[in-house]
């Protein structure tokens, strides 16, 4: 028989622990010796563990209490709590997304600007099923796959990050007009990594600028948000570099 301060150091469960447990009447102990002192045998330790391995699959007190009892079904308790688990995964899963989106946000931008964070916010945590029925609309089978190579602003693969640079760089130098060096490198690369991604499909291409030029419907195709003025300066730096390279 183990006195309660032995049981502490065997288990590194802290008496108070220990005596709460007594309270509630999930671990009683095995005895008391006449002084009063709480007494703890090997099938209260067994139990004890058995506590503490429930207690870290997130199960409450009360549960395991019922579970040890035999009140409940293991099986139903075991498929509850993964049932639980499987969500919350799923909603920090969302949260890392959004985390991420709002830092690449930041990164592009160089600032917080708090309205375009709860409109992000808002998109990010859009019904992914609206999203899909809207781009089937406008996109055929084999676009839909192509779809997939976009860059994700909620991603950190080496892909995602160069297109954000690039993006950053372009709103960086705006104010040097379309036809500045810096600008039409800038747009080079952007031209190269197209094609390096979907090839010679231009005419998803273009869907996808059409979509994007739209407000309303870049939303409804869960495209992250730039600005009209962006778009249009990024238009007419384009027309200037095919005009360039075509003279070639």
């Amino acid at each position: 028989m183990l006195s309660i301060k032995e049981v502490k150091k065997r288990t590194g469960v802290t008496v108070r622990t220990l005596r709460y447990y007594d309270q509630i009447g999930l671990l009683l102990p095995a005895g008391k010796t006449e002084g009063g002192h709480r007494l703890y045998g090997e099938r209260e330790l067994i139990k004890l563990q058995e506590i503490q391995f429930l207690k870290s699959l997130g199960f409450s007190l009360g549960e395991i209490k019922e579970m040890l009892s035999n009140e409940r079904n293991w099986t139903e308790c075991l498929q509850d709590q993964l049932t639980f688990v499987s969500n919350e995964k799923q909603k920090l899963e969302q949260m890392e997304m959004t985390l991420q989106g709002l830092l690449n946000e930041i990164a592009i931008d160089g600032e917080v600007d708090l309205l375009k964070v709860q409109h992000l916010i808002k998109l990010y945590t859009k019904d992914p099923n609206s999203r899909d029925i809207y781009r089937k609309q406008v996109f055929n089978e084999s676009e839909m796959e192509l779809l997939q190579r976009l860059p994700n602003i909620n991603r950190t693969d080496p892909d995602t990050l160069e297109w954000i640079s690039l993006l950053a760089q372009v709103k960086k130098h705006m104010d040097k007009g379309p036809e500045a060096p810096q600008i039409q490198k800038i747009i080079r690369r952007v031209f190269e990594k197209s094609e390096e991604a979907f090839g010679n499909n231009d005419e998803f291409l273009e869907k996808v600028w059409q979509v994007r030029k739209s407000p309303e419907a870049s939303e409804k195709a869960g495209f992250y948000p730039i600005e009209p003025e962006v778009l249009d300066f990024f238009e007419a730096a384009s027309d200037i570099y095919l005009s360039k390279k075509g003279d070639l």
